[in-house]
């Protein structure tokens, strides 16, 4: 029994760690020499086999493909719609769908598409290219092709394998190979990325390839009511955006009338907004709270060789410019080889046409005597050729035919023959300088293709939208002193003993309990807080907090003040130690804030009352003990306008009024 278990693990392992080298090098990621996923590849190749200038129906293609490609006709149709979308590699004819709304293509027998003059340039040559069987090994496909631009970092990528996934950002055709031109003349390069969606990206967080990007909608005020929409974010559409847009007018984030996709060759998405809500205010929560903008995460994982590897981009535009500069010199000498054996054969013509060195085979009578008498023929010429003379030469010769002979131009000859030997000369000149020569390359990609590829996302820093400081006040949370709960659904009932505060579902609250307890939680719709809740309000950052409290071990008053303080969502903190007699007798905010102390009476003191001045006070921590206010007993702390008179009536409606001791809730800006 444990025998076959053991064995049942070994199957699985083998047979499971086969399927994810599978997926992941045959179908996921692409590979870093031709940026291209095996059925891209596969798709562009059945093209060029194909190609005769005209267009193919995507049918046929698809059908082709599968030749090559064995995974069914679908997923090589959608991934054919995707290239074709990215619009380098191949030309459309008919409806391919729309990357801003969203559309599907039409039927694949309805369409057509055909290689783009950039492909037919930049992606084959045979001579260059490796070839391997296909999966039933009735045809040649390549292992990768040669890719003469960075087509990985051009149209970027994205695959989910098993165990990693890729996410490579595309940038703009111009702006790479000016990075390849840089780099081969040894200069440092930055590159950013570039969408076909358009918009706004920052790049703040971006790190050659990885980090984090964010990307925003290009959004205009026609008017204070009305918005229009002009551009998305990358990874969006604008029925994803409008939906997202919607979602948030349900759940109150913003207040619209209503919202329109106009979309067609360019994008309009028009919003109008509802009575009392202007275009400026709503175009900060559409950043804040809809697909208006989006962070993205890249992830530049690709095949290497034979390996998965994550690396950066830099990497991969040095390694492509290097690969590129290493083809070109291939390219090159494959080149020069052809011409020498063509300038060879134009000189043997020439030698045994002019020379009439068919005149010494004339009366031979076998083959091999024939063959050896051209041969004794040449001999006297050898300084004239290129290489020796094999026999395959001398049967090209022979193979020379009398009409062609009869018919033989000297002149043209000669000129056809300084010509080959000019192109060799410019050949060798380009192999000693292979750096211009590359460069030189790129130039004409640049001349004939870049005016096709401008710049299309601008790159611009924006500091990112607080939601709490853009979302709607739209809660109102209140405090029942009697049950001895708060939240959004409990309403404030007894204006003299309970509470109520107007926020934000993404407000913090603080609470403050007459023992000294204190603690911040988020917005609740129901929460149990107990009977003795002295003060709650929305936690600001700057909120400065007057307190005056008695310590029940001396019965002596304390007076402190500190800003908001750092906090843990529903963690407990203490104002001041826990006593049973100890308690807070009068909260204030903010400057210029005044109390009027009445001490117990002594037959001694001038006087029972203390102004206290909040200002006069040093702001130190929540924990700190504070200042003695006196060594009297206080009998009774009250909010004043100033030193030195009555006590204020206190104004038991203010929202966020706790009735006890004459505590007043925070400024308008808390």
């Amino acid at each position: 029994m444990e025998s076959s278990v053991g064995t049942l693990h070994q199957l699985f392992d083998k047979n499971f760690l086969e399927y994810t080298s599978y997926v992941i090098r045959e179908r996921a990621i692409p590979t870093i020499d031709d940026g291209l996923k095996p059925v891209q590849r596969r798709i562009l190749q059945t093209l060029f086999n194909m190609e005769d200038g005209r267009f193919h129906k995507v049918a046929n293609v698809v059908g082709g493909t599968m030749k090559l490609h064995p995974h069914g006709d679908q997923s090589i149709f959608a991934a054919l719609v995707n290239l074709s979308n990215k619009g380098f590699l191949i030309t459309q004819q008919g409806n391919f769908g729309n990357i801003f709304t969203g559309d599907r293509a039409s039927a694949a027998r309805y369409i057509e598409c055909r290689l783009s003059p950039l492909a037919k340039e930049v992606l084959f040559n045979k001579d260059l290219t490796e070839f391997v069987e296909s999966y039933d090994g009735r045809m040649l496909e390549p292992v990768t092709l040669p890719a003469k631009i960075p087509l990985l970092l051009l149209q970027g990528a994205e695959g989910i394998a098993v165990g990693m996934a890729t996410k490579v950002m595309p940038h703009n055709f111009c702006e790479l190979l000016e990075a390849q031109k840089k780099l081969l003349l040894g200069e440092e390069v930055v590159l950013y990325p570039d969408f076909p969606q358009k918009g706004f990206v920052d790049i703040t967080g971006y790190e050659d390839g990885n980090g984090k990007i964010r990307c925003r909608a290009r959004i205009e005020e026609q008017n204070e009511k009305t918005i229009l929409i002009k551009e998305i974010p990358y990874t969006t559409t604008t029925q994803s955006l409008t939906d997202s847009v919607e979602k948030a007018a349900k759940t109150g984030k913003i207040k619209i009338v209503s919202i329109n996709d106009y979309t067609a060759e360019d994008v309009e998405i028009e919003i109008k907004l509802a009575r009392g809500v202007y275009a400026r205010d709503t175009i900060k929560a559409l950043y804040a709270f809809t697909d208006c903008e989006v962070s993205i995460t890249p992830n530049l994982t690709l095949i290497n060789g034979i390996t998965p590897e994550t690396t950066i981009v830099s990497e991969v535009l040095k390694h492509n410019t290097y690969k590129l500069k290493d083809d070109l010199t291939k390219g090159l000498e494959i080149d020069l080889g052809r011409l020498e054996e063509k300038l060879q054969s134009r000189l043997l013509e020439q030698i045994f046409i002019e020379e009439r060195l068919y005149k010494n085979i004339e009366e031979e009578t076998s083959y091999s005597a024939v063959i050896k008498g051209v041969e004794t023929g040449l001999a006297d010429f050898t300084a004239e050729l290129l290489r020796p003379v094999t026999k395959e030469d001398i049967e090209k010769l022979l193979e020379i035919k009398i009409k062609r002979i009869s018919r033989y131009d000297i002149n043209r000859q000669q000129k056809e023959i300084r010509a080959i030997r000019k192109e060799i000369a410019g050949i060798k000149r380009s192999l000693k300088d292979m750096t211009g020569y590359s460069v030189a390359f790129l130039n004409a990609l640049l001349d004939k293709y870049g005016h096709l590829y401008p710049r299309k996302t601008e790159i611009k820093s924006f500091s990112e939208v607080s939601i709490r400081k853009v979302a709607l006040s739209n809660l109102v949370v209140g405090y029942n002193r009697q049950s001895g709960f708060m939240g959004n659904l409990i309403k404030a009932e007894n204006e003299k003993e309970d509470q109520s505060v107007t926020c934000s579902e993404y407000d913090r609250l603080m609470l403050i309990f007459n023992n000294g307890l204190y603690k911040i939680i988020p917005v609740a719709d129901k929460l149990f807080v107990g009977h003795d809740l002295d003060w709650f309000g929305i936690v600001k950052r700057d909120t400065v907090f007057n307190i005056i409290y008695r310590d029940g071990v001396g019965n002596v008053a304390y007076v402190k003040r500190f800003t908001s303080p750092k906090f843990i969502f529903d963690k407990e903190y203490r104002l001041f130690p826990e006593h049973k007699r100890s308690k807070i007798l009068l909260i204030s905010f903010g400057e210029e804030k005044f109390a009027r102390v009445n001490l117990m009476p002594s037959s001694r003191a001038r006087t029972n009352i203390i102004d206290i001045i909040f200002d006069e006070y040093l702001i130190k921590g929540a924990s700190a003990k504070g200042k003695r206010v006196s060594n009297r007993v206080v009998r009774r702390v009250v909010s004043a306008t100033g030193p030195r008179v009555q006590p204020v009536k206190q104004n038991l409606s203010l929202p966020g009024f706790s009735p006890k001791d004459g505590t007043t809730r925070p400024p308008d800006d808390s």
